[in-house]
């Protein structure tokens, strides 16, 4: 079945519907039965995973080098002309599997996933889905064409970044204006293209037929484990737990920095004077260093990222052209990761590395998984292998593990890295609130100043401690610098939940490292096998959104502060 199924993705990026369509055919007519069942699921699965490896290189050719317009035209051929297609032969398949009320060997779980997709499933957004991916691909373009002029030169938002970390006040402020100018200069780019998304969006609900955009999304990802009123404990439970230590880690900023008020520009400089981190000078140097920790941690993730180093699949220098952001993205049929990032030199990228490492670590444990449902795990589980990924690499970050710092550099990256976790989960309450807000208030989201304000009032709730005196415009527009909101609605969630989960898993590690790390990649492993709560369970932690799970999580954070704290020097030792 199947048997003139290319093995190599690369032989089908240029392949149109009706390369795709026989194949399809083939799989829908084949009988069904107890006997064939092994053979048709894994034929099913060979299919599933070149169509989505095609997509995916398809779409990383297109964030490597916005300006080609070769691989532009490629993506939007697949776009247009075999992903809707693809998706209605997709879903033929599985109700055909439905419909035969088999069950392949612990695939109980997708079973699951099927029905709900089969219940959401509507022929006329199929077109629509397309357009949205069209959407995404201009979002694309209008961020990575972001540059300002500095000093002479035209450099990239994420390279001013780095000048936030500059200890001239005046010189930060400077780039900050210059920064957001660019994103004003934008704003009715960015709100042109929220109207398109918007009005895209209320019909594919009403296709759907279900109630607003929300609900439709809470479907689409599959959320069956838990529900937008578990999302809105969460928020009150950061409120509570949260904004009052993320509240004293600004104070404390301010008070080091000789402040009367702590602005925008002054949280990414350090506040003790001291040079900014500059862990690396080049990605060749990042991943030299970066492979060096994952050996420490576990001769088998050394192992995996030499395999992606080799075959070159780590995109890591910051260029112009590039595409912003970071992403581990899946080429399944070769069995294989692919890591995209911007560096520039920062402690971030050093996080980022390692956060995308987790992800690659999750796609390598779960290949060994025989059908590709199995792989197509949510994202929660997703970003705790990402995100435990940074906590038990953690202890070897100095010179000594493998990593990038002497001790008290080690130290103070790891207050930075645990102060930006506990200040994050307001963060991704704002921006988590805020969709809940757009897409049960569609007509009024639809007008970017209700947005606008509706943004600024959930800012002046979770992210106390800054003054933003004279910057309501820019703090107002705050939401189109969150690229989650226009491309992945809903998918930042996943972030806090994850982290929580991340800390309990780090938490575990502090008590037995091999346990915790053993039970880390045996839940990684599970792929999609299991529900979320029993994923969470099999990796040591707890799926939850209340104030009795996350205090101690914060508590943990903030006793590690203080205790790396002391063993850091002061500005006055640094003379």
């Amino acid at each position: 079945m199947n048997a003139s199924l290319p093995t190599s993705a690369l032989d089908a990026l240029e392949w149109s519907w009706a390369q795709y369509e026989p194949h399809f055919t083939q799989l829908a007519e084949a009988e069904l039965t107890i006997e064939t069942l092994d053979e048709w699921m894994l034929s099913w699965s060979h299919l599933s995973k070149l169509a989505v490896e095609v997509f995916n290189r398809l779409y990383i050719a297109t964030t490597v080098d916005t300006n080609d317009q070769k691989a532009q035209d490629r993506y939007s051929a697949f776009l247009e002309g075999v992903y809707p297609q693809g998706k209605a032969a997709e879903q033929t398949l599985k109700e055909k599997l439905l419909d035969s009320g088999l069950q392949p060997e612990n695939f109980s779980v997708q079973l699951r996933n099927m029905r709900a997709e089969a219940d959401l499933f509507a022929e006329a957004n199929l077109p629509l889905l397309s357009q949205e991916q069209f959407l995404v691909a201009e979002h694309d373009k209008l961020t990575g064409a972001q540059t300002v002029e500095w000093e002479g030169e035209e450099i990239t938002l994420p390279q001013v970044s780095l000048i936030l970390q500059d200890q001239d006040r005046d010189k930060r402020e400077r780039a900050w204006r210059g920064m957001m100018a660019r994103w004003q200069q934008d704003r009715e780019a960015f709100n042109e293209l929220w109207g398109r998304f918007m009005e895209l969006r209320g019909q594919i609900a009403a296709n759907a037929e279900v109630d607003d955009y929300r609900a439709y999304r809470w479907h689409e990802l599959l959320r069956l484990d838990y529900t937008p009123e578990d999302c809105l404990q969460f928020h009150d439970a950061i409120e509570q737990v949260v904004v009052p230590v993320a509240q004293r880690i600004y104070a404390k900023r301010q008070e080091q920095m000789g402040l009367d008020s702590l602005r925008p520009w002054d949280v990414d400089v350090d506040p003790l004077d001291r040079s900014p981190l500059r862990p690396f000078s080049d990605a060749d140097e990042l991943i030299e260093k970066t492979g060096g920790i994952f050996d420490q941690v576990d001769p088998q993730l050394g192992a995996y990222f030499n395999t992606m180093r080799e075959e070159h699949l780590l995109d890591l220098a910051n260029r112009k052209g590039k595409a912003a952001g970071g992403y581990c993205e899946d080429l399944p049929l070769v069995e294989r990761p692919f890591i995209f990032m911007n560096a520039v030199g920062t402690h971030d990228d050093v996080q980022t590395m390692l956060h995308e490492f987790g992800h690659a670590l999750h796609a390598f444990e779960s290949y060994k998984l025989p059908y590709a449902q199995q792989l197509q795990y949510g994202m929660e589980i997703a970003e705790v292998a990402s995100m435990s990924m940074e906590l038990l690499t953690a202890p070897y970050l100095p010179e000594s593990g493998g990593g990038f710092y002497s001790e008290a550099d080690a130290a103070r990256a790891r207050i930075e890295h645990l102060e930006g976790s506990l200040k994050f989960w307001p963060y991704m309450a704002v921006v988590d609130a805020f969709q809940h807000w757009v897409y049960l208030n569609h007509a009024a989201a639809t007008d970017p100043a209700n947005c606008d304000a509706k943004w600024a009032e959930l800012w002046d709730r979770f992210m106390k401690g800054l003054d933003w005196t004279g910057l309501e415009e820019e703090k107002a527009t705050g939401w189109h610098r969150k690229l989650h909101i226009f491309q992945v609605p809903f998918y930042y969630v996943d972030y806090g939940l994850a982290q929580l989960g991340a800390a309990q898993v780090w938490a575990n590690s502090l008590q037995d490292h091999a346990k915790a790390l053993g039970q880390y990649r045996h839940a990684l492993s599970l792929g999609a096998t299991r529900t979320l709560p029993e994923l969470f369970e099999a990796a040591g932690a707890k799926l939850a959104f209340d104030v009795d799970t996350l205090g101690p999580a914060v508590e943990l954070m903030e006793t590690t502060i203080e205790e790396l704290e002391a063993t850091t020097p002061s500005s006055l030792d640094q003379l």
